[in-house]
């Protein structure tokens, strides 16, 4: 079935839409107005989130999730000009990413309700078990992104993509450092990035992906 111009468009959208909604997912579980993330072995940032809002984050967030799948076939798509082969290794790295990081943001409910507890006798032995089956899953999904971040900016930089060749500045793993610079400089700005650093990435990266998909019919 041929690709339509609409088809390609509406990826990007459903795209933005999953950035958006994991972002306030994601937000819900892990905002801390003290901005204690530097804390994660303790999860300080954790303490005083209700069970209401965590269980709203936790489905806002995993039923969200696989809407990323069809952005990065969108961004796949807007790829393909410059290399075929490399966009769909792009697109598989970043899918399996994701999926393996839907399993990641699945869990953070359950460790929510542990670091708030307090009928549990021993939390740091629960909190030892999830580190080892769940923190290092997120490993994988970084990895991911700087595999797919490296080869979007190869790509856009040959200039045979749909892309301008600055939208390679517009690379996950640089968005994500900015918000982290902007935390370290700006903790009034950064405690609302930090929380939601990839899915602010992403929505960027929709954003003028969608329109650049708008000019490519022009």
């Amino acid at each position: 079935m041929k690709l339509t111009h609409r088809q390609l468009i509406m990826a990007g959208v459903l795209g933005l839409l999953a950035a958006i909604l994991v972002g306030a997912g994601e937000f819900l579980l892990h905002f801390d107005a003290q901005g204690r993330f530097a804390e994660g072995g303790a999860y300080e940032f954790m303490r005083g989130i209700n069970e209401n809002r965590t269980t709203i984050g936790h489905f806002l967030s995993v039923l969200s999730a696989p809407l990323y799948i069809i952005g990065y076939w969108h961004i796949m798509k807007m790829l393909e000009p410059a290399n075929i082969p490399a966009s769909r290794i792009a697109f598989v790295v970043m899918s399996y990413g994701i999926i393996i990081g839907s399993v990641w943001i699945g869990s953070r409910a359950g460790i929510s309700d542990i670091v708030n507890s307090t009928s549990i006798v021993d939390p740091i032995s629960f909190i030892s078990l999830y580190e080892l089956r769940y923190e290092n899953l997120l490993q994988v999904t970084r990895l991911a992104t700087l595999v797919f971040s490296i080869i979007f900016i190869w790509l856009v930089l040959t200039g045979r993509s749909h892309y301008p060749r600055w939208m390679a500045l517009l690379n996950p793993i640089c968005l994500i450092l900015v918000s982290f610079v902007i935390w370290l400089v700006a903790p009034g700005i950064g405690i609302y990035l930090m929380p939601i650093a990839l899915n602010v990435a992403f929505s960027l990266l929709f954003m003028f992906s969608i329109y650049y998909s708008i000019k490519a019919k022009e």
